[in-house]
């Protein structure tokens, strides 16, 4: 499993988590599943490990390890379970706009108490009417002296209900709002007055994390918790979900397509699960159901190591993150209805993880852009349509371990005098 991106770091750091994962969350799945409440507990056991800090600079606390090593970490988490690999993702999410956009105040404030598992930061971007068009949002905040008032609702915001500072974008510009413009960004903290969480609904899957929607009503914040300047919100929120957001989440399709290729093998070896005498293993389409679900999880991993390799590198790598993403999850879904075929009706069962799986991998299209969306950015970059520079060139020096070097240029060699 140990690829050409991986160092030493690398390799223990996954030990490490594995470690962990197996000790701690694995026997707290099934209480996940049959509670589905949000379990606080693990997910702030996971946090007080320190890898939220994992891509925070070690002067803010962190471990400053780079986006591989979050990979990592995900994934480790994801394969025992896919709501605490989504906490923590959606955690280093929330992370990303003070460390990319915040104060040096903001920065001393918060990354070294996110770093130390003691604030779990969220990012509050959609809504109901907007969707993935964030520019259709409208939440408001209208400045009154030296605070802003926030009004309006988000959905679908990860770690809602356990969340210490929700990262909201709203509208702060009138007139039209196609102007990216128009939207700022604020740090809320999750008891100011007027803020408030609808009841937690269980959805589908990730059955143990948080994913509910917040109300703000006159919400009163100083002028200071804008995160960025006026009129950068849709940055804030682009550049999250661009170098966090989608390979957070492509980690965490890493870590239920790892889990679906075990629990598949340990089925079809089973020896309980013998068709005329023999391990179901041994039928040829058994074979190659599994040996197609490896296949897909090998792409899978290369694509996504190699994306976040080059996040390290301070390279371009928009596009190698979107493919990443819509591939890693189509990839999990298709292993995840290969899985259920060869479990057929025992797949079904509560008592086995294959549906669990199943479910918690339909969680991973929409956050941070579709697959239909990474696709037609995808045919734009190939089409030469530019919209700007690279999010992976204009952010991701901060947190790169290796930044390119300019080279330099060849000395000439002059003609030796004749």
């Amino acid at each position: 499993m140990v690829s050409v991106f991986e160092t030493d770091d690398h390799q223990d750091l996954r030990k490490t988590v594995r470690r962990f994962a197996e000790r701690e969350i694995a026997p707290q799945v099934e209480q996940m599943e049959f509670t589905q409440t949000v379990d606080v507990e693990t997910s702030m056991s996971i946090a007080r490990q320190g890898w939220l800090g994992v891509t925070i600079p070690k002067k803010w606390g962190g471990m400053g390890a780079g986006h591989l090593a979050k990979t990592i970490v995900i994934e480790e988490l994801a394969r025992k379970s896919g709501a605490m690999g989504a906490m923590f993702q959606a955690s280093a999410l929330g992370a990303a706009k003070i460390l990319h956009f915040g104060t040096e105040r903001q920065k001393q404030r918060w990354l070294p108490a996110i770093a130390a598992g003691q604030c779990l930061p969220t990012i509050a971007v959609t809504e109901q009417e907007s969707g993935g068009n964030v520019l259709d949002m409208r939440a408001t905040a209208r400045r009154d002296g030296e605070e802003w008032v926030l009004n309006g609702r988000k959905v679908y915001v990860g770690n809602s209900h356990i969340g210490h500072l929700h990262g909201v974008v709203v509208r702060t510009g009138g007139g039209d709002t196609r102007r990216s413009k128009s939207l700022s960004a604020f740090l809320v903290e999750a008891d100011r007055p007027g803020l408030t969480l609808l009841p937690y609904e269980a959805p589908l899957g990730l059955h143990g994390f948080s994913f509910g929607d917040l109300v703000m009503h006159n919400v009163r914040v100083p002028a200071t918790n804008m995160i960025g300047g006026l009129g950068e919100g849709l940055d804030v929120a682009y550049s999250s979900s661009v170098l966090y957001g989608r390979p957070n989440l492509t980690a965490v399709a890493l870590g239920i397509h790892q889990a679906l290729l075990e629990e598949t093998i340990a089925f079809t070896t089973d020896p309980l699960h013998q068709r005329r005498g023999a391990p179901l293993a041994e039928l040829p389409k058994v074979r190659e159901r599994i040996g197609q679900i490896k296949q897909r999880l090998m792409t899978a991993r290369a694509l996504a190591y190699q994306a976040v390799h080059m996040l390290d590198h301070g390279q371009p790598c928009d596009d190698e993150l979107m493919s990443a993403k819509e591939y890693g999850v189509e990839a999990v879904w298709d292993s995840a209805r290969a899985a259920m075929k060869i479990h057929a009706a025992a797949g079904l069962r509560r008592d086995r993880p294959i549906q669990r799986l199943l479910r918690d991998s339909f969680h991973l299209e929409a956050p941070a852009g579709t697959g239909d969306i990474q696709i037609h950015r995808l045919a734009e970059s190939a089409l030469g349509i530019n919209h700007g520079p690279p999010w992976s060139v204009r952010l991701a020096p901060l947190t790169a371990l290796y930044p390119p070097t300019t080279p330099e240029e060849p000395a000439t060699t002059e003609e030796p005098a004749a």
